[in-house]
Formats: structure tokens, sequence, C-alpha cells
């Protein structure tokens, strides 16, 4: 992995027709092509909404492309992402619906999967579908939080390390399916899961019910208890030391 920082692994040339994310549950998909340009689009938004280097979004951690894409631009910035929507933040995204019961919180309120009501409100996938396309090179620290979990801190370089174990462990190739059984709001989904996926080039595959059927050869879970309908799987308890 040659990676060294997380927008390392949205390369230009990774960009294809292969899915590189896909949610049976709600029917969505996006190509490697549509998924990292998209996430360039992103941190242009979250730019443009004034977050950067020692700032932090807030993501209700709903099981969508949206809080993924809003963590990969923030990361492309040296921002720092936290999924409890309620905690300290310069912008914040959460879904339409929990739209009034932000509306009164600190720092720039964006929200997700429809209109807002209120005028001063973002709209993201408005702002997103028509950002520019290219993000420019921006210097980030491997060492610099990517995300913050109560008191514990994930790095750049902490993920990308999460990220090798699993695909060591699952012998995740180019074309791999990974069946991701564990909530977004754990970061060992993040590193272990969407980052692990995005580096061996697979597809990472969200199921939010453990117990559902998918097209899938490995699998993260929250524990090895041979539920997972996969062969290979990869426990999350196993990630959680530095």
């Amino acid at each position: 992995m040659d990676a060294a920082v997380l927008g390392d692994l949205l390369a230009r040339e990774n960009r294809r027709s292969q899915p590189a994310v896909e949610f049976p549950a709600v029917d969505r998909a996006m190509s490697y092509r549509d998924f990292i340009t998209t996430a360039y689009k992103s941190g242009n938004v979250l730019r443009y909404l004034g977050l950067g280097a020692g700032s932090t979004l807030a993501v209700d951690p709903t099981c969508r492309p949206e809080p993924l894409l809003a963590f990969l631009g923030a990361a492309q910035l040296g921002a720092t992402v936290t999924f409890d929507p309620t905690g300290e933040a310069r912008v914040r995204l959460v879904p339409v619906a929990e739209e009034s019961a932000y509306e009164s919180a600190a720092g720039r309120l964006v929200v997700f999967g429809g209109p807002p009501e209120v005028a001063s409100t973002t709209h993201w996938e408005q702002e997103v579908w028509s950002e520019n396309p290219a993000f420019p090179p921006t210097q980030v620290s491997p060492k610099s939080a990517a995300l913050v979990d109560g008191a514990e801190s994930y790095s750049h370089r902490r993920f990308l390390k999460m990220a090798e174990q699993v695909v060591d462990e699952l012998s995740l190739t180019e074309g791999s399916r990974l069946a991701i059984r564990t909530p977004l709001s754990r970061p060992e989904t993040i590193g272990g899961g969407l980052v692990a996926a995005l580096a061996a080039g697979a597809t990472a595959v969200f199921v939010p019910d453990s117990a559902s059927d998918v097209d899938a050869e490995a699998a993260l879970v929250v524990g090895s208890t041979g539920k997972s309908p996969e062969p290979r799987q990869c426990s999350i308890t196993d990630l959680s030391a530095d």
C-alpha cells in the first residue's frame, strides 16, 4: 500500500466503472469513477463552508454514501470528522428529516436526502452536484486526526494500518467484494471497511442487517461468530489496538 494519507486513495487513475460502494438496503451503488469524483466535489463544498485543518465536521452515521463522501472530503482538507452529530463542529451534516433538531446548533447546518425547509440550511446534494469535479493538492500530515470517537483519535496513518491488516487477512484484491457488517459509527468500519476496500481496489458492500445475504466472499464483522454467510471474516475487535 503506497498511500500516506487517505486522500492518496482517491487518485484520478483509480477511477473506473467497477463499483466502489454498494448499499443494497437502499438500492444504491457508485462506481469508482463517480465515487472518487464526488469525493473531490465533497471536499470543495466543505472548504466553501469553512472546513479546514484544525476544524471538525460532525456527521450523522446513516448508512448511505453521503456520510462516507463527507468523511473523505474532510480528510482531503486535513479536517477531523466525528460521527456524533450532537458534538461541537464547524459544519454539521444530518439527514433532512433531522433538520429541525439541529437548527439552533452552532456551526453550519447541512442536510442530505432532500431539500431543507429553512433557507439558511445548506442542501448537500445540490451543492455537491454543482461543485468543481477536481480537488486542488493539499498538504495533509499522516499523523493528523481524520476521525475522533469520544476521547480516541484516529489518524490517517492509523486508518491505513487498519486497512492493510484487513487487506492481508482477507486476501482482498481488485475486484474482491467486502461485506461490511458493522455500524458506520464505529471507526473500525471506516479503517477496516471503507479504507481497506479502497486500498485494495475492492467493492465495499455496506450491510446494516448482519444476517442479510449479499454477493461477497469476505466480510468485516463485529465478532467472529460464524453467523456471517461469507467464509472469510475479520472482526473489528482485532482492529482496535493502535
